[in-house]
């Protein structure tokens, strides 16, 4: 993974802490969603936007890791599956851009924009995951 991607890993895995501390989740709880956040992108060495998560899915099942359908979901829309680390990390990926800055939604979405392109697929689905989660949790 190059510095940036890095970067926005622990960046993500640090903002899940944080989110996990506002929920009140145990310190067992708090070191499971830094893993996760640190992993969540771990396939963009192997691969690229469109199979990270499917990439990364397969090394972390081949060293034993549990969360593999937060890494496999985390940034899809219309999935059938839930769960409270899942929820976290889509929070904080979508919080915190390329370079490991915690810019927020709204930066965040702009930056997929100037990225990809508006009528990606990329930025369609940011926006909508976006839109949810606020929803989800009104802030």
């Amino acid at each position: 993974m190059d510095e940036d991607r890095i970067k926005h890993s622990l960046s993500v895995a640090l903002k899940m802490i944080e989110i996990g501390r506002k929920k009140r989740l145990s310190e067992e709880q708090l070191e499971k969603l830094f893993i996760l956040g640190f992993n969540h992108d771990i396939g963009y060495q192997f691969g690229d936007n469109r199979s990270h998560n499917e990439i990364g899915v397969k090394i972390l099942k081949n060293n034993g890791y549990k969360y593999l359908k937060e890494v496999l979901y985390h940034g899809k829309i219309d999935i059938d599956y839930n769960s409270i680390y899942l929820d976290i990390l889509n929070e904080a990926d979508m919080k915190i851009d390329k370079y490991g800055n915690d810019v927020g939604y709204d930066k965040r979405l702009e930056d997929i924009k100037n990225r990809y392109g508006e009528e990606s697929i990329v930025y369609r689905n940011a926006k909508s995951l976006i839109e949810k989660l606020k929803n989800i949790y009104k802030n």
